[in-house]
């Protein structure tokens, strides 16, 4: 199986997020952070990378669990 390494601006944009918003959410003291926000894959000494298919797999949970929220507030 072939997978994508997406650099962090190609993650903020796959998102819908900022740069920011994307290290907020790794950043255990930032009350943004979301435990189950992929993490990057270090690619060299300066630069990360993060697994396309793991960002297509929670932004498809984020929106499975934003429909049964939904679905149970009818």
């Amino acid at each position: 199986m072939k997978d994508t390494i997406l650099r962090i601006d190609d993650t903020a944009k796959k998102c819908g997020f900022s740069r920011s918003m994307i290290w907020a959410k790794l950043n255990p003291n930032d009350r943004r952070h979301d435990d189950t926000f992929p993490r990057p894959i270090r690619l060299s000494a300066r630069a990360i990378g993060w697994l396309e298919s793991e960002i297509d797999v929670w932004i498809a949970t984020r929106a499975e669990n934003n429909r049964l929220n939904t679905e149970n507030r009818v």
